[in-house]
């Protein structure tokens, strides 16, 4: 590592309590040094969500995605089996599948040929004949770590990672009681912001400290002042008490006791009211550009609801414009000679706490994460 970069990492002190602590420092969000660390250690070292199940529920079903500049391949196999490679020909590294979903009986490469089964072994080769030491059982697109919670496919590009399970540890018993399953996809949207991926995670993380100044739809639904953020190991989870609400709009489509807001390190995020969901999954495309896909769930995706449920992406659109542009804002404002690093709220940024000391503790060890002994932090 060369010594410019040891210096921004110096920045940062991990260790610092809440309430001696500052955010990570302004050219972690800007510096490209960084940004590769981050692909390398954060998203190529972490169970991270590229899919649904439901895009691979039957064999054959598959889907692409890409992850860490990496081109991922999921399939459903023959036998039933969910299975992950990597999407590159082992013979002149084209995509073996170029859809980014579909069903296929087996994956032909458009190059020149190469065909490879749903387990992805090596089925044939055209023209091959005479070619000396060649081993077909060893030329199989290359797997990777894949496995699935709730209605989320998540793959580790790690070699011989630790279990889904234990990444995700006692957040699977925060939400099986929330009935995750009897909600039902109904669509996507992308958005492109022009900020780090980190000021989104940011912003959503500041324990509703921003919603009474920006969203005010939003902030009528909550209440306030009984806002709680409880910290896992890697998650955080924001909730609050709901209240009834003068906007119409936003009374109609945010409803039930309490409205509940997870995220998982380092970049998903599940939203949850009664009767409705939204995941938040924070793409990086370089150190100024991010694109946030949302996934909406409902209970009831019937013809006769859809009115209601398309009101409700609406109300999401709107949180997430305001969003938009106070997040576009700091990122200028990071790359101003005038700001180096803030200052956390004891009260309302223990998540942004968490966020930052993870990210530090991956892009210093190259996240090391051992099976058997899982590095701990003090939850505060």
């Amino acid at each position: 590592m060369d010594q410019r970069l040891v210096s921004i990492l110096a920045l940062y002190d991990e260790t610092a309590p809440l309430n001696e602590a500052r955010t990570i420092p302004a050219p972690w969000y800007f510096d490209p040094a960084i940004a590769k660390l981050e692909e390398q250690h954060v998203f190529g070292g972490n169970w991270q969500v590229v899919g649904r199940t439901g895009q691979v529920a039957n064999p054959g079903d598959y889907f692409t995605a890409e992850l860490a500049s990496e081109p991922i391949l999921v399939v459903r196999g023959a036998d039933g089996q969910l299975r992950a490679f990597y999407n590159v020909c082992r013979h002149h590294a084209a995509a073996v599948a170029t859809a980014p979903y579909g069903h296929a009986q087996s994956f032909r490469c458009p190059y020149h040929g190469w065909n490879y089964g749903l387990d992805g072994s090596l089925k044939g080769m055209p023209e091959f004949a005479g070619v000396c030491n060649f081993d077909r059982a060893a030329n199989g697109l290359v797997p990777i770590a894949v496995d699935a919670w709730e209605s989320f496919v998540f793959v580790n590009l790690a070699p011989n990672p630790a279990p889904l399970g234990n990444f995700l540890g006692d957040l699977v018993s925060r939400v099986t009681p929330l009935g995750l399953g009897n909600l039902h996809f109904h669509s996507r949207r992308e958005y492109t912001l022009n900020c780090n991926w980190k000021v989104y995670v940011d912003n959503y993380l500041d324990g509703g400290y921003h919603v009474p100044h920006l969203h005010k739809g939003l902030n009528s639904v909550l209440d306030y002042a009984h806002y709680t953020i409880e910290n896992g190991e890697r998650y955080c989870l924001q909730s609050s008490p709901m209240v009834a609400s003068e906007d119409a709009q936003i009374a109609a489509t945010r409803t039930g006791d309490r409205a509940w807001y997870f995220w998982l390190y380092p970049n998903f995020m599940i939203n949850i009211y009664d009767g409705v969901m939204d995941t938040n999954l924070v793409v990086s495309h370089g150190v100024d550009k991010c694109r946030v896909i949302f996934d909406f769930y409902f209970s009831d995706i019937s013809s006769g609801r859809e009115e209601h449920n398309r009101a409700s992406i609406a109300t999401s659109d709107k949180v997430q414009d305001e969003d938009v542009a106070i997040c576009e804002s700091v990122q200028k404002g990071l790359a101003s000679r005038s700001y180096g690093a803030g200052r956390l709220s004891v009260r309302r940024e223990t998540g942004e706490h968490l966020f930052h000391r993870l990210l530090a503790r991956d892009l210093r060890s190259g996240n090391e994460f051992d099976a058997k002994e899982p590095f701990r932090l003090a939850v505060r």
